[in-house]
C-alpha cells in the first residue's frame, strides 16, 4: 500500500488548530471575507440537505456589549476575537425545503421528478417529528457545520475557540431572535491568536476505535 502522503497545508490546518484563549483585538475580518468563510463551511453535509445551521455573527463593540454578560467565564476571550459566531440550529429548517431543492433542479443537480418524490417522502417524517427527534437531527447537522467553520477559518489564517459555557436560555432573546425556534449550539470566537495556544494529548485510534 502507497503511504499517506500529508502536504503542509494539511498538517497546518489540521495539526495546528488550537483552541485559542487570547487574541489580538486589533485585527478586524470584514463581513466580506467572514461571508466567504461562512458559504465555504456551509459546504458540510446535512441530513436530505435541510441545512439548518444558522450564524449570529457578533463584530460590533455593541454586539459584543450585549454578548460578554453571557458568556461565564469565556469573556475576555470572547471581548478580545475579531469576532463571534454564534451557531444555532432552526427547527423550523423544512421551511426551506422547496426552495433548497428547487435551486437544485434549476442549477441541473437534481431531476424534478427526484424533487418531487423526496419531497413528498420526506415531508410527513419531518411534520411527525417529535421536538426531541428534531433536536437529535439539526444538534448533529450543526456540530458538522461547526467543525467545518473552524478548519474553514484556520485555512484562512484564522484561529477559533468552540465555546459551550455561555447562557444558552437567554442568547437567542438578547439578540432579538425567536429562542422556541432556534436552538443555541455553541460560540465560536475567531480572530487572530496573540499566542500559541497549548497542544494537548489525543487518544490513540488504537485505543477509541473498533473493527467489525
Amino acid at each position: 500500500m502507497k503511504p499517506y502522503q500529508q502536504t503542509n497545508d494539511f498538517n497546518k490546518i489540521i495539526y495546528g488548530r488550537r483552541s485559542i484563549k487570547t487574541y489580538d483585538s486589533s485585527v478586524k475580518i470584514s463581513r466580506e471575507e467572514m461571508t466567504q468563510i461562512i458559504n465555504e463551511a456551509s459546504t458540510a453535509p446535512s441530513s436530505i440537505n435541510m441545512q439548518p445551521w444558522r450564524f449570529l455573527v457578533v463584530d460590533t463593540p455593541e454586539g459584543k456589549e450585549k454578548l460578554v454578560p453571557l458568556s461565564r467565564f469565556n469573556k475576555e476571550k470572547v471581548a478580545q476575537a475579531s469576532a463571534v459566531i454564534a451557531v444555532f440550529a432552526d427547527k423550523n429548517n423544512f421551511d426551506y425545503a422547496e426552495n433548497i431543492y428547487g435551486k437544485a433542479v434549476e442549477h441541473g443537480l437534481m431531476p424534478q421528478d427526484v424533487k418531487d418524490f423526496q419531497l413528498n417522502a420526506f415531508k410527513p417524517i419531518y411534520n411527525n417529528m417529535s421536538d426531541a427527534e428534531m433536536n437529535d437531527v439539526i444538534m448533529l447537522d450543526a456540530g458538522l457545520v461547526s467543525m467545518q467553520l473552524m478548519l474553514v477559518a484556520r485555512a484562512h489564517g484564522y484561529d477559533t475557540n468552540p465555546i459551550g459555557g455561555y447562557e444558552k436560555d437567554q442568547i437567542a432573546e438578547v439578540f432579538g431572535l425567536d429562542n422556541e425556534r432556534y436552538v443555541p449550539v455553541m460560540l465560536l470566537t475567531i480572530g487572530k491568536a496573540a499566542s500559541e495556544g497549548y497542544t494537548s494529548y489525543r487518544m490513540p485510534a488504537e485505543e477509541t476505535t473498533f473493527w467489525a
